[in-house]
């Protein structure tokens, strides 16, 4: 069995390389969707890997905003061109890393096949604090002077309304494991309905829950695990995980999770080298 890793990245190649030759095991190919801004170059070392492949439609993708689904939906057509059979497409960020052997993860992923390794939770029951993110409007993918004026000003006349008929889902956790006929149909679904687009264009932190989304409103749902597989620590509230540091390996090699995140080299590199030990002692 093939696997494909979809890496939609912006930061440092060191951190990246490193993840990609831990798996490389022959059942991955990698897919790298680079973010527009970042120097391509910066990359280089991995060029010449037979199974990587640069995503050549780059966008520029800003924090929280539709552009990070597009990134997902330019990487995805890259896999469908590719031609190849994989079970499973992996969405992965430049800021995680394997907590198991390349093998272990393959043999792993093995067992899963028929289910969608996601995370879904419903906006009107389980996360209700992400209403809003639908519900309102939000000027994240467009940089404007005076737009949080014009966005709050907006919010308080108007209640948006999707134009499709959708139930929404989500978690605070971009990344999913998912069939290639499975995200396939997500990219396609939302592709090709330009109001869905355009409404998906002004909502917050939309890589969260699109997927979830239409996945949950398709037969895709019956397959649907409600697990990723994912360690992220997220104790220290907000909107963004916690930096993964040497005080958390005992925590981490305890979990039952194959991937990490978020790791930082340049702020503990330590991390990594204890993981890898722990990898080498279980084989």
């Amino acid at each position: 069995m093939r696997y494909a890793c979809l890496i939609v990245t912006y930061t440092a190649a060191e951190q990246t390389i490193r993840m990609i030759k831990k798996l490389d095991n022959g059942d991955f190919d990698f897919y790298i969707h680079l973010d527009k801004k970042v120097d391509i170059n910066t990359h280089s070392a991995l060029f010449d890997m037979p199974n990587v492949v640069f995503v050549k439609d780059r966008i520029d993708v800003k924090w929280a905003g539709f552009t990070i689904v597009q990134a997902a939906f330019s990487g995805l057509k890259e896999i469908a061109a590719s031609g190849k059979k994989y079970e499973f497409i992996n969405l992965l960020s430049g800021q995680d890393y394997p907590l198991k052997t390349a093998d272990y993860i393959s043999k792993f992923l093995s067992t899963q096949v028929g289910h969608q390794l996601i995370i879904c939770k419903d906006f009107e029951t389980e996360w209700t604090e992400a209403l809003s993110r639908v519900h309102e409007y939000h000027f994240t993918d467009t940089v404007f002077k005076g737009r949080y004026i014009l966005q709050h000003t907006i919010n308080f006349f108007v209640k948006r309304k999707p134009p499709a008929n959708l139930r929404f889902y989500g978690v605070n956790s971009t990344f999913w494991t998912l069939s290639p006929e499975c995200a396939f149909y997500v990219m396609n679904f939302v592709e090709s309905d330009p109001k869905l687009c355009k409404f998906l264009k002004y909502t917050w932190g939309s890589d969260e829950f699109v997927f979830q989304t239409v996945i949950m409103n398709s037969p895709w749902k019956d397959q649907v695990l409600n697990n990723n597989f994912r360690y992220i620590d997220w104790t220290n509230g907000g909107s963004n995980p916690k930096v993964l540091l040497t005080e958390d390996y005992e925590k981490i090699i305890a979990s039952d999770t194959i991937i990490g995140r978020k790791f930082n080299m340049a702020v503990d590199a330590k991390i990594f080298d204890l993981i890898d030990e722990h990898n080498r002692k279980e084989e």
